[in-house]
């Protein structure tokens, strides 16, 4: 069983950066790939990055790529996304999830967080 939880949203101006993290809670953690996903309401939920169990794998939406980047640190059960160069277009509800065998639709996953609000004015 994992537990997750986002920390870090906020209002930031465009061309700022925030960073999220997403805690996790359970032993096993480090066995699990974790993505971000980010949801407008009324839109569909939008991949934005993974990266694998131990760290060494990672992928990128091409709307964020060279921008944002993803990192983990087990020992601490926290991943990071580091995001800058933000535009009004990455406002959104972020959510990390978990799951063994990461995949880009969000069906691959058991363990989801409750979502933090970024949002970029203009």
């Amino acid at each position: 069983q994992v537990q997750l939880v986002e920390f870090g949203g906020g209002l930031v101006q465009a061309g700022g950066s925030l960073r999220l993290s997403c805690a996790a809670s359970g032993r096993t953690f480090g066995n699990y790939a974790v993505t971000w996903f980010r949801q407008v309401p009324g839109k569909e939920r939008e991949f934005v990055a993974t990266i694998s169990w131990g760290g060494g794998g990672t992928d990128y939406a091409d709307s964020v790529k060279g921008r944002f980047t993803v990192s983990r640190d087990n020992a601490q059960n926290t991943v990071y996304l580091q995001m800058n160069s933000l535009k009004p277009e990455d406002t959104a509800v972020y959510y990390c999830a978990a799951a063994k065998v990461p995949g880009r639709t969000g069906s691959e996953y058991t363990y989801w967080g409750q979502g933090t609000q970024v949002t970029v004015s203009s």
